[in-house]
């Protein structure tokens, strides 16, 4: 895809952020290990650095202007490549390449020196709700990517070195006797809103701030569907049984690395035993509590979320 239509079509309700960038992965193309260097040498191909966990911003908006990515030229900024440890293709857009690079291992004082010109790296998460949907997009896709081989530099078989290969898409292992080939890791997670008639279950954990409440979530197991997964969970969690599981949507959250799996669900009991070794609490919240909990010392988790999606879906009607 070329041009900057979304594929907004591909579900009935508007994507989450992160979610349908539009960015053309080119995967056929990621076969032919010249092609990185090919894009590096054009001169439009834009960078997208990632310094420890945080993205590169040209501007990081205010409430009259939106933030913006800091997407550098290769020829404004090709020295970064050679400081970089990881250099990955992200895809196409617009018909111009962008690459992922990684600066985790410089300074912050020298990496501010570095990318001064073009901004200043911040966190995705307190900024993406306000970003551009392709740049936010991207730089979840660059983010996810580069932690990805940040731990898997070393083949968890015969415990050699890998190196990356396929254009940062895959890493194969260097001992010629192992061989074995890495691929991206993304761990699925299951995260849910439960409703009872006019109410929902909230819960919270030690960590959140005061008063923050949350849909319950938690990892899919191994031999284990996504509806076992939330049945399961929300059981753990809360000691409450639910049916009529059904799927809401899904979300990139490379915060580090999972796929989260939206769903509602319908409570089959309604006494909560809380799991205190999980959750420090959780509560029904009929839809006049949680449209009006300012007032009560309560809030809800970020915009950004699928947790708030499946939220705000909810006291709209749509469950």
């Amino acid at each position: 895809m070329t041009d900057n239509t979304y594929p907004f079509d591909l579900t009935r309700r508007p994507p989450n952020f992160f979610a349908f960038g539009g960015v053309d992965r080119l995967a056929h193309v990621r076969e032919r290990e010249s092609w990185l260097d090919e894009l590096l040498a054009q001169p439009e191909t834009r960078l997208v650095p990632v310094w420890r966990s945080r993205n590169l911003f040209a501007d990081l908006g205010n409430r009259a202007i939106p933030p913006t990515a800091g997407f550098p030229t290769v020829a404004d900024a090709g020295r970064l490549v050679e400081m970089a440890r990881y250099v990955v293709f992200l895809g196409d857009y617009q018909g111009i390449a962008h690459i992922g690079i990684d600066l985790s291992p410089l300074d912050e004082e020298t990496v501010n020196l570095l990318v001064g010109k073009w901004g200043q790296f911040s966190d995705l998460r307190e900024i993406g709700p306000l970003i551009e949907r392709f740049e936010g997009a991207v730089m979840a896709y660059a983010r996810g990517l580069m932690f990805w081989h940040s731990r898997h530099g070393f083949c968890g078989i015969c415990g050699h070195q890998t190196v990356l290969a396929k254009g940062g898409h895959q890493r194969n292992c260097s001992n010629p006797d192992c061989g074995a080939s890495h691929f991206p890791r993304t761990d699925p997670a299951v995260i849910m809103l439960v409703h009872d008639g006019d109410r929902a279950l909230l819960g919270r954990q030690k960590i959140w701030p005061a008063g923050m409440y949350s849909t319950l979530a938690g990892f899919v197991e191994p031999g284990e569907s996504l509806e076992e997964a939330v049945a399961r969970e929300v059981f753990e969690e809360a000691g409450i049984e639910i049916r009529d599981v059904r799927y809401h949507s899904s979300q990139p959250w490379p915060f580090p690395c999972s796929l989260m799996l939206g769903f509602h669900a319908e409570a089959k009991s309604t006494t909560i035993k809380i799991a205190e070794d999980e959750i420090d609490d959780a509560q029904w919240f009929s839809r006049d509590e949680m449209k009006n909990f300012d007032a009560q010392g309560k809030y809800l988790p970020r915009q950004i979320s699928i947790s708030r999606r499946l939220i705000e879906d909810w006291l709209a009607g749509d469950a």
